[in-house]
């Protein structure tokens, strides 16, 4: 249990506790909300530099830092079902699942053969992608969230930034396929395997 791989564990130990902030309605929520999730996503970038540079690379790292990416990305796509809602973010947060549930799968026939295959560049990618979606959104929310309501206004600011925000969460859902089909024709082999 090395700095890395307690800065990962702490990262897994947030995300309950970011989700909660989330669904917990009291006065600035959604910035308390933001500030885990900003402070999570940094142990993220602080536990692969730490390991790079002092060669503390290990495969319970190669193991739980992309759970935990995936544990803290999806706390907040569910935070977000439930606050702002709607269709299309359930779409979104289903082929996110889907996605995730499959390269795991993938991963655990490549440990049955001693791999541990560590994130791609793709899913790294994939990754900053949700993680700037989440932040913008969360952002949007706290903004929202202090807008006055004036319907005689032509622009409707708060539908705006949130609609923003969903378009980014796209965004980051067709990444997250895209990193899903190469990361399963990349592994392949494991599929053809007797």
């Amino acid at each position: 249990m090395n700095l890395p791989n307690k800065l990962t564990v702490a990262r897994c130990v947030m995300a309950p506790l970011f989700l909660a902030v989330m669904l917990i309605d009291f006065p600035f929520h959604n910035a308390v909300a933001l500030l885990l999730f900003i402070v999570a996503s940094l142990t993220d970038m602080l536990d692969g530099q730490i390991a790079r540079k002092r060669q503390l690379i290990t495969n319970l790292g190669k193991f739980l830092d992309p759970l935990a990416d995936k544990m803290l990305t999806t706390a907040a796509f569910l935070g977000f079902m439930t606050k702002i809602g709607g269709a299309g973010l359930c779409w979104a947060v289903m082929l996110i699942l889907a996605r995730e549930f499959m390269v795991t799968s993938v991963r655990l026939l490549a440990a049955k053969d001693g791999t541990v295959i560590a994130a791609s560049m793709a899913g790294k990618v994939k990754t900053v992608m949700q993680m700037v979606a989440i932040i913008y959104t969360l952002t949007a929310m706290q903004v929202v969230e202090f807008l006055p309501n004036r319907p005689w206004e032509a622009v409707p600011w708060d539908s705006l930034l949130l609609d923003f925000g969903l378009v980014l969460i796209w965004i980051s859902v067709v990444l997250t396929v895209i990193s899903g089909i190469q990361y399963v024709w990349a592994c392949r082999q494991y599929f053809t395997a007797e």
